[in-house]
């Protein structure tokens, strides 16, 4: 082995240069860093401190599922409860009370619930609104509006038709939602979908009216409700 220091030759069996004295054991190389270790302020930890660095990395991989998690709950909530309003089949649902801000003689507002669509509620101009309250809390899924004096075609274009409902929802929290219904000028049943939990109170203002005209009024035929079974 030659000398690390002189390199003169040296039999296998001697520790130290029969010239130099030099220790014949070559100098470990230093062991190279991982890359963790070489980032501040990791690069500040003993050699023995792996198990306290991969603690610290599984627990900042959970605080960050955690954080994820509570973002996207509300997104996650409302794909379940969408996807249950689709498996599901839904049933009808009254309102105990009715109550409108406008109506004329012999067409009030509760006749919008009444399962007959050859009657209607009548107002005389645009902007007035009608309430719904229900006895108890639902699940909104869908709504079915009829517009016009009846669902007949030769009956329909009698009065005049609002194009447009702004309908306010309040639910059992307080919270209060608002969703824009635009109807097209045809007889006949249109639905929409909802998808709101809770539900306490439905308030539909009608606007955009069309054949407002000739001494005629504002008609709407039916509103149908339906929550989740």
């Amino acid at each position: 082995m030659p000398c690390p220091v002189c390199r003169t030759p040296n039999p296998a069996y001697r520790r130290f240069c029969r010239r130099c004295a030099a220790p014949l054991t070559a100098a470990a190389a230093p062991q190279r860093l991982p890359w963790w270790r070489t980032v501040w302020p990791l690069r500040r930890l003993r050699g023995g401190s792996g198990r306290l660095v991969r603690l610290l990395v599984v627990l900042a991989v959970i605080l960050a599922l955690g954080v994820a998690g509570f973002l996207l709950l509300p997104a996650g909530r409302h794909l379940v409860e969408d996807t249950r309003d689709k498996l599901g089949k839904p049933r009808a649902v009254s309102p105990s009370r009715v109550v409108a801000t406008a109506e004329l003689p012999g067409h009030g507002a509760r006749l919008t619930t009444d399962g007959l669509s050859n009657r209607y509620w009548a107002i005389p101009g645009k902007g007035a609104s009608v309430t719904y309250t229900f006895a108890k809390p639902f699940r909104f899924v869908d709504v079915i509006v009829t517009n016009g004096a009846s669902r007949k075609a030769e009956d329909y274009g009698t009065q005049a038709r609002a194009l447009h409902l702004d309908m306010e929802v309040t639910s059992e929290d307080g919270r209060v939602r608002h969703k824009e219904l635009d109807l097209s000028d045809k007889p006949g049943e249109q639905p929409f979908a909802v998808g709101m939990s809770g539900v306490t109170t439905v308030r539909l203002t009608l606007s955009a009216p069309v054949g407002l005209s000739g001494g005629r009024h504002v008609a709407l035929a039916e509103v149908e409700f339906f929550q989740r079974t």
